[in-house]
């Protein structure tokens, strides 16, 4: 009956953590697909995956590093799924609206590493600690430190010879 109990905590505490932080994963997962439906496809998915291995939760003042963790995997399945075509390698139709929302910064990011990506975007993106963004990748503090550094530092070489062009 005690398991029964604490799956059922961990069910309550994972849906209202979700609740509460919809948007922020909602941006975290169109951060990489750039397309409204995709994004709502993976947290929703991600939101079914979670309250479903609710159990697997171990220390429940980590649901939401545990949840971006989800939210990721489910946004790197989507990713490396067979046939996926990102919105941005698809060409617009004549008379389409334009978007221009920092195209620069974007294409400089998808030309990182998927793990270079994770650390800026929960970074910057999602305004997360360090010690955070180690808690949901599964590294150590001092790698995503300097993981992030090298990722910092190739956005800026790749945005200044841009500039120079």
């Amino acid at each position: 009956m005690a398991i029964f109990s604490q799956k059922a905590k961990n069910q309550q505490l994972v849906a209202e953590t979700l609740l509460e932080n919809y948007d922020r994963y909602y941006r975290l997962a169109y951060s990489y697909v750039r397309n409204a439906a995709d994004a709502e496809d993976i947290v929703q998915n991600g939101a079914y995956q979670a309250i479903l291995n609710s159990e697997k939760l171990m220390k429940r003042q980590y649901v939401g590093t545990w949840l971006y963790r989800v939210m990721l995997n489910e946004t790197f399945k989507l990713l490396k799924r067979p046939g996926y075509v990102p919105l941005e390698n698809i060409t617009a139709e004549p008379g389409a609206e334009d978007h221009y929302e920092n195209l620069d910064l974007q294409r400089a990011i998808a030309e990182l590493s998927m793990e270079d990506q994770a650390v800026l975007r929960l970074r910057y993106f999602e305004e997360l600690k360090i010690s955070e963004i180690a808690d949901v990748l599964g590294e150590n503090v001092s790698t995503i430190k300097s993981r992030l550094y090298r990722a910092t530092r190739k956005l800026k070489i790749s945005l200044t010879e841009e500039d120079i062009w």
